[in-house]
């Protein structure tokens, strides 16, 4: 008996798995038939972080992407030079950063944005609204135990990543740190023309 359970907890991760990859293989193929610049899924993930945030940290930006402080920065960089990232001294701190989407950027991730939207709800369409509810929080409730193992409530969380939730129980249950939501109550913007608010949109 507990050697089937067992099977089937392994069953439910295997299929939480590919299903994750599915998902980011969309992503990917979505960006290579829109964008005519090679961009990986990683650089659009941080065009949306400072779209939503408005993150001036570069160390912020390396733990979005899981990545050293060296590495964010360079990410930064290399977005700035295709003129889809602003990036200058502080006003009020020459040594703070400030980073920001250029018209350039807006239009590229407005583009990814317009199709991958379409694309997820011709996939998820058949799906009910009350479906998709349920799915997400027993999905919620089984990663609270899981982050509940680990240290590290005190460092603002970024596991949403860039499907920002409005409604996180990790955040609310689990006592997780959002980043997002952090910046947010301080009067910062979310991702702007309308996204970022109900965490639906990839």
């Amino acid at each position: 008996m507990a050697t089937n359970r067992v099977q089937l907890i392994q069953d439910v991760l295997g299929s939480a798995h590919i299903f994750s990859s599915a998902v980011n293989d969309l992503m990917q193929d979505r960006l290579r038939a829109i964008i005519s610049e090679q961009l990986t899924f990683s650089q659009i993930k941080l065009l949306k972080l400072i779209a939503r945030s408005e993150t001036y940290n570069i160390s912020q930006v390396a733990s979005f992407l899981a990545v050293s402080s060296a590495a964010a920065s360079k990410a930064v960089d290399r977005l700035v030079r295709r003129n889809l990232l602003r990036r200058t001294e502080a006003e009020s701190d020459r040594r703070a950063v400030e980073i920001a989407l250029t018209g350039e950027g807006k239009r590229v991730l407005g583009e990814y944005e317009r199709v991958t939207n379409q694309v997820l709800e011709e996939i998820f369409g058949a799906v009910p609204p009350e479906g998709l509810r349920e799915i997400a929080e027993h999905l919620d409730h089984l990663s609270i135990r899981l982050v509940a193992r680990e240290g590290g409530q005190n460092e603002p969380c970024f596991r949403c990543g860039i499907y920002f939730r409005e409604k996180c129980l990790l955040r609310s249950e689990g006592h997780r740190l959002c980043h997002f939501h952090l910046r947010a109550s301080d009067g910062e913007p979310t991702f702007e023309d309308g996204d970022g608010d109900n965490g639906s949109k990839a």
